[in-house]
């Protein structure tokens, strides 16, 4: 039975460490809080210049996924399931990858009739058109309901970060290791001045409305590898409305721990991953967690330089690990990787 529920750099003076910093799971980056004090322990956030993740001592092979065209519903009237990983501002890239899947044609217009399409998050920051792609979202939405389909999102740090970013801009916010502003971290988390100057309230209105996770034919789908969800809530509809409740508040501090816990990962890579993912799943429901945030060049040890030449990751599809009880779904596109869109369930 079907179920379901609903490329920038620079000194990082907060939460972490400038530089390169050190090579392990833990090391600070791009999706950090702005403070001159070390980062909290616990979090977990990447950056893009760290040559090597930590010690791997026998990195997976990633699993190379083809994915076929929509094909019709089945008795039960719903039609084929599909995930898309981070975005990040990369609209062509989105438009291209939707079009090969057969989810749209040449004019970004849903053709996929009663398809079932789920984002997992991280529309802006570091690439050129974040704004374009909440646009796309939004209209697919509307067009894959008419068409007997659905197309939704979950929301990703990164929409935690540029709705502080727009409400709260320099209020100093306590971050549990200094003083932070939400402005600070989204640029040097590469906020695009682009987007802020495009960014209208519904998008803001849309962005804090969005669900943190949801259950699809057996799939837990989630944006962060982490098990922050479980402080909020045992089921999934009291996580989801736990977090949009908090966004009502227009708290600066209370915006700012949501953003702080959803940044942190790696809670299935290692040796207790299978049991972590497990966790999640026998709480919420699900044979498998889906999941975002952490790419997957980063997940198998495998990161490209930064003009995308020497040692460029290869990801041609999703990569399932933890005892195959967690997906992967961040191909790295900022790092010259790909943005994958997959259907689901994967093949044994």
């Amino acid at each position: 039975m079907t179920q379901e529920a609903g490329r920038g750099s620079g000194v990082w003076h907060g939460a972490g460490v400038t530089g390169s910093g050190p090579a392990n799971p833990g090391a600070a980056g791009p999706d950090a809080p702005v403070t001159a004090e070390p980062r909290p322990e616990g979090y977990t956030p990447t950056r893009r210049d760290l040559s090597v993740i930590g010690t791997v001592p026998s990195a997976p092979t990633p699993t190379l996924v083809d994915t076929p065209v929509p094909a019709p519903a089945g008795g039960d009237g719903q039609g084929p399931l599909y995930v898309v990983g981070d975005v990040h501002g990369y609209l062509d890239e989105l438009r291209t990858a939707l079009l090969n899947q057969g989810i749209v044609d040449t004019e970004d217009h849903w053709i996929a009739g009663n398809t079932r399409l789920w984002f997992l998050g991280d529309f802006t920051d570091r690439g050129p058109d974040g704004i374009g792609v909440i646009d796309l979202v939004m209209q697919l939405s509307a067009e894959a309901a008419a068409a007997g389909g659905y197309c939704k999102a979950l929301m990703g740090n990164h929409e935690l970060l540029l709705i502080g970013a727009k409400r709260f801009g320099d209020t100093p916010v306590g971050s549990g290791a200094g003083t932070a502003s939400f402005h600070a971290a989204w640029l040097l988390n590469g906020g695009q001045r682009s987007d802020m100057e495009r960014l209208q309230e519904h998008h803001v209105q849309w962005m804090s409305r969005l669900d943190a996770m949801a259950l699809a034919d057996d799939h837990l789908l989630v944006h962060s590898d982490t098990t922050a969800y479980l402080e909020y809530g045992d089921t999934i509809a009291d996580v989801n409305d736990a977090i949009t409740g908090a966004l009502t508040h227009h708290d600066a501090d209370e915006t700012w721990e949501l953003f702080r816990k959803f940044t942190k990962r790696f809670a299935f890579r290692d040796e207790a991953g299978a049991l972590a993912a497990r966790e999640l799943l026998d709480t919420y429901g699900g044979r498998r967690v889906v999941h975002g945030h952490s790419p997957i060049p980063y997940l198998l040890g495998e990161v490209g330089s930064e003009d995308g030449e020497d040692g460029a990751p290869q990801v041609h599809g999703p990569h399932v690990y933890a005892d195959s009880l967690a997906v992967a779904m961040d191909g790295g596109v900022t790092m010259a990787g790909e943005l994958l869109v997959s259907r689901l369930p994967l093949p044994a």
